[in-house]
């Protein structure tokens, strides 16, 4: 089975769903009777069958190095040359259009993997209006694809109260050997230039305004010493006060593993998270995590793992903050990893995926007459 994966959500600095691609890649390639190609856009056309393909793309403005493609009809035409037997697109723009077009013409399935929450998003900007506009699109758009993969409960619901159907709940992994308690380093706090004794709390992702870090901050600087904030997602290494350290993105899995394993606990604000891969990346490696109760965290952090604030403010992450120290934290971290290797695992997820996948090839749904339905 060729499987293909494709989506604009791809950059030099991007995140979770880069991260998905990659550990989903490197799983299924190590499989049997299994093949997988990436299609994204780069800087210029190289279609790769098996590898990870390009489309040439304009890049946007920014640090994160994101590219728009332009050619809806290039992109379904290279999804054609690929030819694959599933296609999987993690968009809900013009390549999740030319995945619909094409599927249709190879009679495939197609499903459509709901990684950002594009109705609250807009909503931001634009009010109810956005939220609206945003629902009426994803409707019309999920109608022609054969499944609908939303990462946690909330997003589900929320697709399902938008109208959408065909909805299978399909959670995120994390690599249980690369993100391990074995990558701790004693050495990190004496790097950073911070007593032994300091209460090392890490946020790595995105420095971006839905992961509420002024909030972070906030909190921590409520405790004052021995409390730290490490952020490792920032342009530049650099102490932004007493109380708060920026390491650059961590491309490499391994040193991001040693500053998960070497912290006491994950600290997380954000109120957006359709899932929240950096929860199970402090999970594996034995870290507990102190969380806002919003988005799809609480459906991750319970008092098994960590700690689930009380409301989504620095006075009630502060508190809750205070409440992990008073908790046996290694216990904790115990439960936490022991959760990850049941159930968080990528062969199990990549598993539950494939039977989805096969699932529909012998009855696709949708895909095999969506050139019939009105046009997008």
């Amino acid at each position: 089975m060729h499987i293909l994966d494709t989506t604009l959500f791809y950059a030099p600095h991007s995140g979770g769903v880069k991260r998905y691609l990659h550990e989903k890649r490197r799983c299924l390639t190590q499989m049997d009777g299994i093949s997988h190609t990436l299609l994204v856009p780069g800087p210029r056309d190289a279609l790769i069958a098996g590898g990870i393909a390009t489309l040439a793309c304009p890049r946007l403005p920014g640090r994160a190095g994101y590219r728009w493609p332009l050619r809806r009809k290039a992109w379904r035409d290279a999804l054609l040359t690929l030819a694959p037997d599933v296609i999987e697109v993690g968009d809900p723009y013009l390549p999740a259009v030319a995945s619909i077009e094409a599927a249709a013409r190879m009679g495939i399935p197609a499903l459509a993997f709901a990684h950002s929450d594009l109705p609250r998003l807009l909503g931001r900007y634009l009010g109810r209006s956005g939220v609206r506009g945003a629902e009426a699109w994803l409707r019309r758009l999920y109608a022609r694809f054969d499944a609908v993969l939303a990462p946690s409960r909330v997003i589900a619901a929320r697709l399902a109260a938008a109208g959408i159907a065909n909805i299978e709940v399909q959670p995120l992994g994390v690599d249980a050997e690369a993100f391990h308690p074995a990558r701790a380093d004693a050495d990190l706090r004496a790097e950073l230039g911070l007593p032994a004794r300091a209460r090392l709390l890490l946020f790595a992702g995105r420095l971006a305004a839905e992961k509420n870090i002024p909030m972070l901050r906030a909190a921590v600087g409520r405790l004052g010493a021995p409390y730290h904030l490490l952020l490792v997602g920032g342009a530049t290494a650099r102490r932004l006060d007493a109380h708060t350290t920026v390491l650059p993105y961590e491309p490499d899995t391994a040193r991001l593993a040693r500053l998960y394993a070497s912290c006491d606990a994950l600290l997380h604000a954000g109120t957006q998270e359709t899932f929240g891969m950096v929860v199970l990346e402090a999970f594996a490696c034995a870290r507990p995590v102190v969380a806002v109760p919003a988005g799809a965290l609480p459906e991750l952090v319970d008092a098994e793992v960590g700690v689930l604030a009380r409301a989504a403010t620095a006075e009630a992450l502060a508190e809750a903050i205070t409440a992990l120290y008073a908790c046996d934290r290694g216990a904790l971290g115990a439960a936490a990893r022991a959760r990850v290797e049941r159930d968080y695992a990528w062969p199990r997820v990549i598993a539950q995926q494939l039977a989805l996948y096969r699932a529909l090839r012998q009855s696709p749904r949708i895909a095999t007459v969506a050139a019939a339905g009105a046009p997008l």
